[in-house]
């Protein structure tokens, strides 16, 4: 089987241009299906095999997020040892996965992230000030992934017309207008940059003029974060989150919003539609003709 699992690896790296991330997820995942079937031969594995995998990953009390998505990889796995006639049939096919608990993404509102921007703005002096505002204000005004900011390089950002190019997902390449605070506060990093000496082709760099990783950005974010909001998560994620969710509640058309996060259905988007209690009060004030009763 794992012979199999390397073979499929490289479809997902060469043909289908998954990401890094999700090919290193993927391959996991399997090794770990193969491992649990003891390696048997791929041609004997059935639907009652994978139900067993199912209940095992269960007992060592995964949530049911986690159990679906490995799920997904074993059924994409055998999606492909079918289209390469490896295997007659998907033993994946009807099975009766965990069902989600149903969550609101977590957010963090406008008023802290921008008295922070701009308290900064004024601060920021430092090479290390700067960028870190930079970090903040970029992935909170665009929305982008930890990942696709990692990978911005200074030829894809457009100055003049105030917008960025990123690539996410399956080398999807989208456009990301932002605002002329942040065209300043990139214009400052750069000379500070120069300054330096630090200047490289891609955007965030560490000390020494290194990119910074993925991780590199996840630790600057939670320290940043720590002095915006209480929260527990304090991840890159949430200002994706928070990006979105007020995008939404600012009256932004939905399908806008997708194409700006990169999404490549509506669903994905649509967790993002929840409202809070009183944004529901002010639209029923707003909208109701007996509101003042209330």
């Amino acid at each position: 089987m794992k012979e199999n699992i390397l073979s499929y690896i490289d479809y997902l790296k060469f043909q289908k241009n998954f990401s890094e991330h999700t090919i290193v997820a993927y391959q996991k995942d399997l090794i770990d299906f193969a491992e649990f079937l003891n390696d048997s031969p791929i041609t004997e594995v059935q639907k009652k095999h994978i139900r067993s995998y199912i209940s095992f990953l269960s007992q060592q009390n995964l949530e049911a997020k986690t159990i679906r998505r490995k799920i997904s990889a074993i059924r994409s796995f055998f999606r492909y040892l079918v289209k390469e006639n490896i295997c007659t049939t998907n033993p994946c096919i009807g099975l009766i996965l965990p069902k989600l608990k149903k969550t609101v993404p977590e957010f963090i509102d406008a008023d802290p992230l921008l008295q922070y921007l701009e308290s900064n703005e004024i601060n920021a002096s430092d090479f290390e000030s700067i960028r870190n505002l930079i970090i903040i204000d970029i992935l909170f005004q665009t929305g982008i992934r930890r990942s696709e900011l990692a990978q911005l390089k200074w030829q894809d950002i457009d100055l003049h017309n105030l917008q960025l190019k990123v690539l996410g997902k399956r080398k999807k390449e989208r456009i990301i207008p932002f605002s002329l605070q942040l065209k300043t506060n990139l214009e400052r990093y750069f000379i500070v940059l120069k300054e330096n000496n630090l200047m490289n082709d891609f955007v965030l760099v560490n000390k020494k003029g290194k990119p910074l990783s993925g991780f590199q950005i996840y630790y600057i974010v939670k320290n940043e974060l720590s002095k915006i909001t209480t929260k527990i998560n304090k991840y890159p994620h949430i200002l994706r989150h928070s990006f979105a969710t007020l995008m939404l509640n600012n009256g932004a058309d939905i399908n806008a919003v997708k194409e700006l996060l990169g999404h490549s259905n509506l669903k994905a988007t649509e967790i993002y539609t929840h409202s809070n209690i009183e944004q529901l009060k002010k639209i029923y004030k707003q909208a109701h003709p007996r509101s003042g009763d209330a």
